[in-house]
């Protein structure tokens, strides 16, 4: 697989897992809306990563630790950076029955369609340093 084919899997399965939560959304299943939006950062990281080091991603889901080693942490706005920040547990918290109770009273329509609008955004930003 080429650099630009590696970085284009990523884009395309990140691109996936956001329609994916705008299908839950408009199914009114919140919890997995912000699972799915964390899963397209992490993916359009992942596709900068392989842009920036020509190597397969490591196998990690901690989005500010991602954003770090892509090399991209660093231009992030302050904004970005609390996006990450708060996007982050919605990957781990959906996973476990613990959680996920806590969880779905905190995730209102209007909070996901936040988080959605967010992660369009920052996937857009990230998508236009891809140079592909």
């Amino acid at each position: 697989m080429t650099k630009n084919e590696h970085i284009e899997y990523w884009v395309d399965i990140s691109q996936y897992d956001i329609e994916t939560a705008e299908l839950m959304m408009d199914g009114k299943k919140y919890l997995y809306v912000g699972f799915m939006c964390h899963q397209s950062i992490e993916k359009i990281l992942k596709a900068y990563y392989v842009f920036v080091h020509q190597a397969t991603p490591m196998r990690i889901h901690n989005l500010r630790r991602l954003a770090k080693k892509a090399e991209l942490y660093d231009s992030l706005s302050d904004s970005q950076k609390d996006f990450i920040d708060m996007l982050n547990p919605l990957n781990i918290e959906a996973r476990y029955p613990t959680y996920k109770e806590q969880l779905l009273k905190s995730l209102s329509h209007k909070k996901c369609l936040n988080i959605l609008e967010q992660t369009k955004e920052f996937r857009e930003w990230i998508k236009e340093k891809l140079l592909i």
